[in-house]
């Protein structure tokens, strides 16, 4: 394997590196006080990738499997234990632990431990997540039909 084709051409290096405080307030407040931090998103890194911190209270919450068709999705747990489903069973993670799902591969994350959790939500390419973490605040409004626009705008797809 090789490494990809040159992103900067300059022969200098350039002052680019973006900072963010870990006390910066959370780009989004979601379902049952979910804090979510858009740390990259996909314009900021050329859709290379968007990296995302996911902070959820002790109450249930998170996605049912599914599957993308068009991006990878990783989680990194920081604090807590979140159950991450690996499309066999559910695994009952700890800081540190690490679960890559390719593009097809069924998963899902629930806070299933009755105690706060954090994580580190990376998907690959930068797909436009913020819009889909946005618009679920919204899924009670939202038709039938409406709803099931809104997942395939935003690849997702429930088993």
């Amino acid at each position: 394997m090789t490494y990809p084709p040159p992103l900067y051409h300059g022969d200098e290096g350039e002052i680019s590196a973006v900072y963010r405080p870990a006390a910066t307030e959370p780009d989004l407040i979601a379902n049952q006080g979910t804090r979510i931090h858009y740390l990259s998103t996909g314009p900021s890194t050329g859709g290379l990738f968007g990296m995302y911190r996911w902070e959820c209270g002790p109450g249930v919450t998170g996605p049912d499997p599914h599957f993308h068709r068009t991006i990878s999705e990783s989680f990194y747990i920081l604090s807590g234990s979140m159950r991450i489903y690996n499309g066999v069973k559910w695994i009952d993670t700890e800081p540190g632990d690490w679960v890559h799902v390719p593009a097809g591969g069924v998963h899902g994350f629930k806070n299933e431990s009755g105690q706060p959790a954090s994580m580190l939500l990376h998907f690959s390419p930068g797909a436009p997540r913020e819009g889909y973490f946005e618009g679920l605040t919204h899924l009670s409004e939202m038709s039938e039909e409406e709803r099931v626009a809104f997942y395939l705008e935003h690849d997702n797809h429930w088993l």
